[in-house]
């Protein structure tokens, strides 16, 4: 399974503003920090803004932060939300397979999803950011203490 990059760069910004719970950011600010494309960004979260995730404040003092609690943001959830299609093989997606229907590789990939969908779903952003000091440090930010 690979996540496409709008996934990617909806878990990453949900990181970043994780890190930044107590201020707002701009998608500049996300952007730079992860040296991802701004146009991209505005896309992805203009998704979360809809989806509920992410709330968006307009203006000279404006900016993104999380809409809810890290630990209400499950990372399983977002990776459902934010992907449009988990056709593995064919047979997942338009049936057009000659074996379809006696071949048992549809069933064993399905249960491998299911599984893969499990592990994800136990985890929450607050786990992805359980490290703030040390991820703020990667990103070459300060941490809050310091700022």
């Amino acid at each position: 399974m690979r996540l496409t990059i709008y996934t990617d760069f909806s878990l990453r910004s949900l990181i970043f503003l994780g890190l930044h719970r107590d201020e707002s950011v701009t998608i500049p600010d996300i952007a730079a920090a992860f040296d991802i494309s701004e146009h991209h960004l505005r896309k992805v979260v203009h998704r979360l803004g809809q989806i509920g995730l992410v709330e968006t404040t307009r203006g000279r003092n404006g900016g993104l932060r999380l809409a809810k609690n890290p630990e209400e943001i499950s990372v399983g959830a977002v990776v459902r939300l934010m992907e449009e299609d988990f056709a593995m093989v064919q047979c997942f997606g338009d049936g057009n397979c000659r074996i379809a229907g006696v071949c048992a590789l549809q069933g064993i990939l399905a249960e491998a999803m299911s599984a893969w969908f499990a592990v994800l779903d136990r985890y929450t952003l607050a786990d992805a950011i359980k490290n703030p000091k040390a991820l703020l440090r990667r990103l070459g930010l300060p941490s809050p203490a310091a700022a």
